[in-house]
């Protein structure tokens, strides 16, 4: 099965590797908004300051992630190398909060799995067939 939409599924014969592994970054996605939840709520010096980033992170995330990052067609196309540069750094700031809130394991786990999704991501991918110049 072959999908010709925007985004990461566009234009990629779909094998149970990248099927699992779709279901993997939707995960890890689920778990970045978790962790920079948890991260504001037990950051913050008073109630005001963990509602703000127990919100505010997590809504700063998928604000990048839509415009910039999202699987079903992001608002904005990024070129190939920034956004294989941006998906691991924002992703990656999961493990940040994990980090930060004492769950260094939890957050070393969530890393390698990040790593392992976004090099089948990008490794996976059809690159399109070169152009022969000089023949019809």
């Amino acid at each position: 099965m072959r999908t010709e939409g925007p985004g990461p599924a566009g234009g990629r014969r779909w094998t149970p590797l990248t099927a699992a592994n779709a279901g993997l970054a939707f995960g890890l996605e689920l778990a970045l908004i978790a962790a920079l939840c948890a991260w504001g709520f037990e950051t913050g010096p008073d109630l005001a300051a963990r509602l703000l980033l127990g919100i505010g992170a997590p809504a700063l995330a998928a604000t990048v992630w839509g415009l910039f990052l999202a699987a079903g067609g992001p608002r904005f196309r990024l070129p190939l190398a920034a956004e294989i540069a941006l998906k691991p750094l924002v992703l990656l700031a999961g493990a940040l909060a994990l980090h930060a809130t004492g769950r260094t394991a939890l957050a070393v786990v969530y890393a390698v799995l990040v790593l392992v999704s976004v090099t089948v991501e990008y490794g996976t991918r059809r690159r399109p067939p070169r152009r022969r110049s000089g023949r019809p």
